[in-house]
């Protein structure tokens, strides 16, 4: 079962890859109609779904580390304090 897990999440995360090749392509043509756009758009939702629901459980596979721990507001918190340098800028 847990195989059969891995290959469906290998899929979805290629399918995703693809999709945004995809989406960089018709993103780059300037004449791309308002259809096209809202139709990868819908796609590239859908593939986000997908993608943050193998993160979530490859997540809860993980083993519990004292040293880190995952926010509530979706960042991983290792134990730095803010402004650190460790975030986005």
């Amino acid at each position: 079962m847990s195989r059969r897990a891995d290959e469906i999440e290998a899929l979805q995360l290629s399918m995703g890859a693809e999709l945004l090749g995809h989406g960089r392509a018709l993103l780059g043509n300037r004449k791309a109609d308002i259809g096209e756009v809202r139709f990868l758009a819908e796609r590239l939702c859908e593939s986000l779904h997908d993608v943050l629901r193998v993160a979530e459980s490859r997540g809860a596979r993980l083993p519990a580390d004292d040293d880190s721990q995952i926010d509530p507001e979706g960042g991983v918190d290792g134990g730095s304090a803010p402004g650190s340098g460790r975030g986005m800028s």
